[in-house]
């Protein structure tokens, strides 16, 4: 799905926190919003899923508006939210469960293998470590039925190890997940390594201040060449005030 943002804002009592932002994310598309902590990042994945609510501009799924709380988006925020009382198995599933939705064992199985949880269906979230706990999150996400993911800073409370980990892991799974991206990140490493394209936030209020394409070819992704020149220029925007 496509979704277009057309001058949406928002503000907290009297303050503007953000201000006609507008941008794109087409189908299939992997689009990070890169910015500095406290520059409303996470507030606009709020605003598209209606958990908090735009005053101005639309929301475009398909060229369809959408308003409040919608079916449209999956979202994962920045903490894993399990279920602790709850297997891994029970925790993937529970899109299903909440809507009463039949599922298939055996494909939820073959998921699971997929996400590197082969093994660990009946195990509870105390039992994993952080890096799973987010692939267990991750899969919930997947298996909620939106075709847009929202995700909220998803391995920023990682060790930098198992970081590198998720991420490499992330770029690997989505060209079988086939689903439309916007990340939310402080991290510039992060947006080069995972992005089409990236969206740099800031200002007060906030808005879309340079969009960067990210052509580079994997390989160079994973070693940090190719990337110097570009990696600068994003840095230089981010410390604009």
């Amino acid at each position: 799905m496509k979704l277009r943002v057309e001058s949406i804002s928002f503000a907290y009592s009297k303050k503007k926190i953000i201000e006609e932002l507008s941008f794109q994310v087409d189908k299939g598309e992997f689009v990070t919003i890169l910015g500095p902590s406290g520059c409303g990042k996470s507030t606009i994945l709020k605003l598209l899923t209606g958990l908090k609510q735009k005053q101005n501009g639309r929301i475009l799924v398909d060229g369809k508006a959408v308003e409040g709380l919608s079916l449209k988006f999956s979202y994962m925020p920045q903490e894993d939210l399990l279920l602790e009382w709850e297997t891994v198995l029970q925790n993937v599933c529970l899109y299903q469960r909440i809507h009463k939705e039949k599922y298939k064992q055996e494909e939820v199985m073959q998921q699971l293998e997929a996400f590197g949880l082969k093994g660990y269906e009946n195990a509870y979230p105390s039992e994993l470590s952080g890096g799973m706990r987010q692939r267990v999150a991750f899969l919930r996400t997947v298996r909620c039925d939106a075709d847009i993911l929202l995700l909220d800073e998803p391995f920023g409370a990682l060790d930098v190890i198992t970081r590198g980990e998720m991420q490499e892991w992330l770029r690997t799974l989505r060209q079988t997940v086939n689903k439309t991206v916007l990340l939310v990140t402080h991290d510039i490493d992060e947006a080069l390594y995972l992005s089409d394209r990236i969206l740099i936030v800031g200002g007060s209020p906030s808005k879309i201040r340079k969009e960067f394409n990210s052509e580079t070819s994997n390989d160079a992704r994973k070693e940090g060449t190719e990337n110097l020149a570009l990696r600068a220029e994003i840095y230089h925007n981010l410390k604009r005030r």
